[in-house]
């Protein structure tokens, strides 16, 4: 598996932007040599980018003033195991900043530090009040969409080890700002990101049906105006309601907050009734009783938890420098 990293000639006042092209033999649900940095709008990463860093310095550099601007190298290290994620928002993030960024490991890596200690996974060059400019916007970027992508990979990979058809989904309840980067690591992890925001899917849960009446009226209301090219889910609370929308012309029918057995019983009646119908379980599912959702009618469950309550993986960013180990390590004695 070979990385390259591609930039166009960056300046301070305007900044490229890293395209990160990963090239291998084959890579799993892909066709080779498509690249997932390729879903992400160059312009849409700077802009998210530049918010990121004037939040983290509104006014004056402090730091930047004791250290100048002395060219210097910093590893980026992976301490804790984890699938490798955000690794364009990194690097956009030092782009931005005039400096450049070398990754040893591809996009979408499994890293376990247990195995041999602190991993370097890229290094960043660049004057050295730049680097640590960057340095925590970028670090938080990169922990936290490493810890989707971990999560994703386990709970996708759950799926194919149950042989299931079906997809593992993630939901809209994603961190105000944070959304691009989240779906994006899901991706990375190998599950689906379900609608990225309301314009994507049509999705009628309880408060849009009871406002609009009934579940008829809120499905007719809803193909109106989202015509033939976006699809329409409807929240469900029993088969019946299932059957109701899928008569009135809904794609997806979510059963909310089914025991797992209710679950499979309700789905099995939908589909023989509707063979077409997409049929979501969500509601209260979590990582340990994932499999218990699984089953053959059913086609996507989605889960809020990987993006709302995950894990991060550990990274740090230091300086190389002979006087000091970049990795760290505890002090156990004075």
């Amino acid at each position: 598996m070979q990385l390259k990293l591609v930039t166009t000639e960056p300046t301070f006042l305007k900044p490229s932007v890293t395209i990160l092209t990963v090239h291998c033999e084959t890579m799993d649900n892909q066709t080779p040599n498509l690249q997932m940095s390729h879903l992400l709008h160059p312009i849409r990463v700077q802009e998210v980018v530049r918010e990121w860093l004037k939040e983290d310095t509104p006014s004056f550099d402090f730091g930047g003033f004791v250290v100048g601007e002395k060219e210097e190298t910093a590893v980026l290290l992976c301490k804790s195991p984890g699938v490798i994620a955000g690794a364009p928002f990194f690097s956009a993030v030092f782009e931005e900043l005039n400096c450049q960024v070398e990754w040893l490991h591809p996009e979408g890596t499994f890293i376990d530090p247990s195995l041999d200690g602190p991993q370097t996974v890229a290094t960043i060059t660049g004057k050295v009040r730049h680097l640590l400019l960057g340095e925590r916007v970028a670090l938080n970027c990169i922990t936290r969409s490493s810890g989707i992508a971990s999560q994703a990979r386990r709970l996708a990979q759950s799926g194919k080890d149950a042989d299931w058809h079906g997809q593992v989904a993630g939901t809209r309840k994603t961190t105000p700002g944070f959304r691009m980067v989240e779906k994006y690591a899901l991706l990375v992890g190998g599950m689906a990101t379900h609608r990225h925001d309301l314009s994507s899917m049509i999705m009628l849960k309880d408060n849009h049906i009871w406002t609009a009446g009934d579940i008829p009226k809120a499905v007719s209301a809803a193909k109106s105006v989202g015509g033939f090219s976006t699809k329409i889910e409807v929240e469900c609370r029993s088969v019946e309601e299932g059957k109701q929308a899928a008569s009135a012309g809904a794609d997806v029918v979510m059963l909310d907050n089914f025991a797992p057995l209710t679950l499979h019983k309700a789905a099995q009646q939908l589909k023989e009734a509707f063979p077409h119908i997409i049929i979501e379980s969500s509601g209260g599912i979590t990582e340990s009783t994932l499999k218990d959702y699984m089953g053959p009618y059913i086609d996507i469950i989605s889960l809020s938890r990987v993006t709302q309550g995950y894990d991060v993986v550990d990274f740090s960013f230091k300086i190389r420098s002979n006087l000091h180990d970049p990795a760290n390590p505890l002090v156990k004695q004075l």
